[in-house]
Protein backbone atom coordinates (compact mmCIF):
# COMPACT_ATOMS: atom_id res chain seq x y z
CA UNK A 1 0.00 0.00 0.00
CA UNK A 2 1.40 3.24 -0.97
CA UNK A 3 1.78 6.16 1.49
CA UNK A 4 -1.41 8.04 -0.39
CA UNK A 5 -3.12 5.45 -0.07
CA UNK A 6 -2.88 4.65 3.68
CA UNK A 7 -3.53 7.92 4.82
CA UNK A 8 -6.67 8.14 2.31
CA UNK A 9 -7.64 5.15 4.42
CA UNK A 10 -7.69 7.24 7.82
CA UNK A 11 -9.04 10.12 6.46
CA UNK A 12 -11.90 8.92 4.58
CA UNK A 13 -14.50 6.03 6.02
CA UNK A 14 -14.74 2.95 4.36
CA UNK A 15 -18.36 3.00 2.20
CA UNK A 16 -19.62 -0.05 0.73
CA UNK A 17 -19.15 1.87 -2.65
CA UNK A 18 -15.56 2.46 -1.91
CA UNK A 19 -14.75 -0.95 -0.80
CA UNK A 20 -16.67 -2.44 -3.58
CA UNK A 21 -14.65 0.16 -6.18
CA UNK A 22 -10.80 -1.25 -4.47
CA UNK A 23 -12.02 -4.80 -4.96
CA UNK A 24 -13.13 -4.49 -8.54
CA UNK A 25 -9.38 -3.04 -8.80
CA UNK A 26 -7.85 -6.07 -7.31
CA UNK A 27 -9.64 -8.58 -9.43
CA UNK A 28 -12.95 -9.13 -7.88
CA UNK A 29 -14.80 -8.62 -10.81
CA UNK A 30 -17.70 -10.70 -10.51
CA UNK A 31 -20.91 -10.51 -8.71
CA UNK A 32 -22.51 -13.56 -6.99
CA UNK A 33 -25.70 -14.02 -5.18
CA UNK A 34 -26.82 -17.06 -3.82
CA UNK A 35 -29.56 -19.15 -5.22
CA UNK A 36 -32.81 -20.81 -3.37
CA UNK A 37 -30.45 -24.26 -4.10
CA UNK A 38 -27.73 -22.96 -1.72
CA UNK A 39 -25.57 -22.50 -4.54
CA UNK A 40 -23.08 -19.55 -5.10
CA UNK A 41 -24.00 -18.37 -8.86
CA UNK A 42 -21.83 -15.89 -10.63
CA UNK A 43 -25.05 -12.98 -12.28
CA UNK A 44 -22.66 -12.19 -14.98
CA UNK A 45 -22.07 -15.84 -16.87
CA UNK A 46 -24.53 -17.98 -14.79
CA UNK A 47 -21.96 -20.86 -13.46
CA UNK A 48 -22.85 -22.23 -9.88
CA UNK A 49 -20.69 -23.24 -7.04
CA UNK A 50 -21.16 -25.65 -4.22
CA UNK A 51 -19.67 -24.09 -0.47
CA UNK A 52 -16.56 -26.65 -1.11
CA UNK A 53 -15.26 -25.06 -3.94
CA UNK A 54 -15.55 -21.41 -2.73
CA UNK A 55 -13.25 -19.38 -0.14
CA UNK A 56 -13.76 -15.85 1.76
CA UNK A 57 -10.57 -14.04 0.65
CA UNK A 58 -12.10 -10.97 3.10
CA UNK A 59 -15.32 -9.82 4.42
CA UNK A 60 -16.35 -6.34 5.11
CA UNK A 61 -19.44 -4.92 7.56
CA UNK A 62 -20.63 -1.64 7.09
CA UNK A 63 -23.78 0.03 9.21
CA UNK A 64 -25.59 3.05 8.03
CA UNK A 65 -24.16 6.45 9.31
CA UNK A 66 -28.12 7.85 10.17
CA UNK A 67 -29.82 4.35 10.59
CA UNK A 68 -27.96 1.54 12.31
CA UNK A 69 -29.91 -0.47 10.70
CA UNK A 70 -28.68 0.01 7.49
CA UNK A 71 -26.29 -2.45 7.66
CA UNK A 72 -24.71 -4.48 5.27
CA UNK A 73 -21.83 -7.19 5.05
CA UNK A 74 -19.52 -7.50 1.74
CA UNK A 75 -17.42 -10.82 1.18
CA UNK A 76 -14.84 -11.04 -1.55
CA UNK A 77 -14.73 -14.61 -3.13
CA UNK A 78 -12.63 -16.98 -4.87
CA UNK A 79 -13.77 -20.50 -6.24
CA UNK A 80 -11.26 -22.78 -6.74
CA UNK A 81 -11.58 -22.27 -10.80
CA UNK A 82 -10.40 -18.87 -10.20
CA UNK A 83 -13.29 -16.90 -10.80
CA UNK A 84 -13.26 -13.60 -8.24
CA UNK A 85 -16.24 -11.46 -6.83
CA UNK A 86 -18.67 -9.94 -4.18
CA UNK A 87 -21.36 -11.14 -2.58
CA UNK A 88 -23.22 -8.37 -1.02
CA UNK A 89 -26.18 -8.96 1.98
CA UNK A 90 -27.74 -7.08 4.58
CA UNK A 91 -26.50 -7.78 8.29
CA UNK A 92 -28.49 -8.39 11.30
CA UNK A 93 -32.37 -8.96 10.94
CA UNK A 94 -32.76 -8.01 7.31
CA UNK A 95 -30.24 -10.25 6.23
CA UNK A 96 -31.11 -13.42 3.44
CA UNK A 97 -31.21 -16.98 5.82
CA UNK A 98 -29.70 -18.36 2.03
CA UNK A 99 -26.44 -16.38 1.99
CA UNK A 100 -25.93 -17.54 6.28
CA UNK A 101 -26.34 -21.18 5.28
CA UNK A 102 -24.17 -20.61 2.54
CA UNK A 103 -21.70 -18.95 4.10
CA UNK A 104 -21.20 -21.02 7.06
CA UNK A 105 -19.85 -23.94 5.37
CA UNK A 106 -17.13 -21.76 3.52
CA UNK A 107 -13.60 -21.34 4.83
CA UNK A 108 -11.95 -17.41 5.35
CA UNK A 109 -8.61 -17.63 3.89
CA UNK A 110 -6.35 -14.91 2.92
Amino acid sequence: MTEDAASRTWLEPRTLACTLEDLDARGFVEHFLVDDAHRLRAVGSGQTFGADAVAVRECHRFEGVSDPDDMSILCALETRSGVRGTLVDAFGVYADPNVADFLKNVPLTR
